[in-house]
């Protein structure tokens, strides 16, 4: 298997830390695509990989390329017939993509807007629009996020329930491009704050290499 992958970005990291928590990373090949050069938006890789644009892909032995981080995931954690990451039972399976979307929408992709249009993102050459009264209002967005995940982790201690899973993993991506894009947690969300020092000693994330310089969770 081929990863596309760029292994400081948010997005390439969730499907890093699914690798190690699967015990994969041995059996992928690393392809470096410098988003800063804006590769992932040539139309090559777009008509060959990734129709998106986006980062990462998977490329299976045959041809055939998966983006999208959950979509990676599922197919990850099938490999094995062991999932752990996407849930067993229905109800499992159900929760635990009921939150790593809400984890999507209300925090990491709201984040990723607020980048790359309330912030010089990736630059001129890349960021050919940007529109930063959206970009602001994003950025508010992850913030509310923040505090709803704080408020899911005052009742238990995974995002989805008892057990670590993909969703955890999309928090975790979106609390990264906050810190990279300097949009603290606030300080009241203790519970989200606690709980993502956790996560960041966990093996998985802690050797990934988004993780190499000091993040933290802001004050």
């Amino acid at each position: 298997m081929k990863i596309y992958d760029f292994p400081k970005g948010p997005y390439p990291t969730r499907v890093r830390i699914a690798l190690a928590e699967k015990n994969l990373l041995s059996h992928v090949e690393f392809v470096m695509v410098d988003l800063y050069k804006g590769e992932h938006k040539r139309p090559e890789f777009i008509a060959a990989k990734n129709y998106s644009g986006t980062l990462p892909v998977l490329e299976l032995d045959d041809g055939t390329c998966i983006g999208e981080c959950t979509a990676i995931t599922e197919y990850l954690d099938a490999l094995d017939g062991a999932p752990k990451l996407t849930g067993t039972t229905p109800r499992e399976k159900g929760v635990i993509h009921m939150m790593n979307k809400r984890a999507e929408i209300e925090l990491l992709d709201a984040v990723s807007v607020y980048f790359h249009h309330g912030t010089p993102g990736l630059g001129p050459d890349v960021e050919v629009y940007q529109n930063p009264e959206w970009g602001f209002r994003q950025r508010d967005k992850a913030v509310r996020g923040m505090h709803y995940f704080d408020s899911v982790l005052r009742r238990q201690p995974y995002v989805a329930g008892e057990s670590f899973s993909m969703a955890d993993i999309a928090v975790i991506g979106g609390l990264l491009f906050a810190s990279l894009v300097e949009l603290p947690v606030p300080r009241e969300c203790e519970a989200l704050r606690g709980w993502y020092a956790e996560m960041l000693q966990r093996e998985s994330v802690r050797d990934q290499p988004a993780f190499s310089r000091s993040v933290h969770v802001q004050h």
